[in-house]
């Protein structure tokens, strides 16, 4: 990789630009992320949405390998303009399709999230390698703090937005981590398609924003040739020739993995059936998970300093699984939040270590598809998993508890790979 230092500062105003227009759509795509399974809640349809989400896990199965290839052969910038002016369309076309009928199906709702969730599967890849390709490799770590941190302010306004949104206000009050909040205002809660009015309007402020991205590339990538297939195969042969960064990869995953189960699927049924609580408590519980994502972020650095990125990673997967063991074990609102903020500390931890880790073992050129091969292996596993949690059986009584044991589990089982290999990771990463 050719290198170009004095380039460094002609590209803070592209990374503050770039981080803009992720927040910008992030903070609407997080308020539709979280009122969409609360919405199947409402409806008594948990069932259903599990089958919306596990059919959307499978499409990603495909769509993952072809997202990477195209993030390694393209223009990042053009990249990121083209999926969120699709994404920005499609959610239009909902939204107009949701004024004009007054309401929307569920199974045109379940496409919103489908459809936002594919979207992430491209964007998130190619926001990483676009921060890789335009950020000295000192800074990496900076840089993925950053991220986090901005990601999971924005996480913070969209949980709080959607507690207002999701629930309204009763004479004027608002519940917030079981606090009631008088805020001298009565609002009635959204219609599904109002918020997607909002979303699809953020699509479009950050397209307008990236627009004006302008920077030199630190790393030069060559240009990519041959047919997507052979591509894939170049980035898979690129891994297998350095095993401990793929064992890093795919197992450092889990916590994700974990997040993302009750993120999406068994927060929502713990939350209605188990803790028989409300749609505030469902999006408060988004704001102490973010709480404790920015305090990592805020830390992780100085952690760095003290502790090598696998160690860190292996202490985080194991406080993940003792959470979940917790959480199937107790039935506490005020428990779920603090719960809820220590998962947050452990996936932001993992996030930041996983992304720092392979930003310094894997080269520009081959990020895209090599993070593809991680994802894959994480969404096989979470195909089967959701494939066991979407029985009728998770739904009854408060048996989604038993997710939580199963999830537990699986993540205690990634904790001995990485212990396993831990002596052939790179122990040498700082900040």
């Amino acid at each position: 990789m050719k290198s170009s230092p004095s380039s460094r500062l002609s590209n803070t105003r592209a990374i503050i630009l770039l981080f803009l227009a992720n927040a910008v759509s992030g903070m609407a795509q997080g308020i539709s992320m979280l009122a969409i399974p609360w919405y199947f809640a409402q409806q008594d349809q948990l069932g259903l949405f599990g089958i919306v989400y596990l059919i959307t896990n499978i499409l990603s199965m495909f769509w993952v390998p072809v997202s990477g290839s195209i993030v390694d052969k393209y223009d990042r910038k053009k990249v990121f303009l083209f999926i969120t002016m699709i994404g920005g369309c499609i959610l239009g076309t909902v939204t107009t399709l949701g004024y004009s009928l007054g309401e929307l199906p569920l199974l045109i709702v379940g496409s919103v999230f489908m459809t936002t969730f594919l979207h992430y599967n491209i964007h998130y890849p190619c926001l990483y390698a676009f921060v890789q390709e335009i950020t000295e490799r000192k800074y990496y770590a900076r840089m993925t703090s950053v991220l986090e941190i901005v990601g999971q302010l924005t996480t913070i306004m969209a949980g709080a937005l959607a507690t207002l949104l999701l629930e309204g206000t009763q004479n004027g009050q608002l519940k917030v981590f079981g606090t009631t909040i008088d805020i001298g205002v009565n609002i009635s809660k959204w219609d599904i398609h109002e918020i997607f009015l909002v979303d699809t309007i953020t699509y479009f402020a950050s397209f307008i924003i990236i627009l004006f991205i302008s920077y030199t590339p630190i790393l030069e990538r060559e240009t990519e040739t041959g047919g997507i297939a052979e591509r894939l195969k170049a980035g898979w042969t690129y891994l297998i020739q350095d095993r401990p960064t793929m064992w890093f990869g795919v197992f450092s995953f889990t916590v994700f993995l974990a997040m993302l189960l009750e993120a999406f699927y068994l927060g929502v049924s713990y939350v209605s059936n188990h803790l028989q609580e409300t749609g505030d408590v469902y999006a408060n519980s988004k704001m102490a998970y973010s709480s404790g994502a920015i305090l990592i972020g805020l830390s992780i650095r100085h952690i760095f300093k003290k502790v090598n990125i696998p160690l860190v990673t292996i202490i985080l997967t194991i406080a993940m699984a003792i959470i979940f063991f917790v959480l199937s074990a107790t039935n506490n609102t005020t428990l779920f939040f603090g719960m809820m903020l220590l998962v947050g500390i452990c996936n932001a931890g993992t996030r930041i270590a996983r992304i720092t880790y392979l930003f310094k073992n894997v080269a520009n050129q081959f990020f895209g598809r090599a993070h593809s091969v991680f994802f894959l292996f994480n969404v096989a596993l979470r195909i089967v998993m959701l494939a066991v949690f979407t029985r009728p059986f998770f739904q009854l009584s408060d048996n989604i508890v038993y997710a939580y044991v199963i999830t537990g589990v699986m993540l205690l089982m990634s904790t001995v790979v990485l212990i396993k290999h831990y002596r052939t990771f790179d122990l040498n990463i700082s900040s």
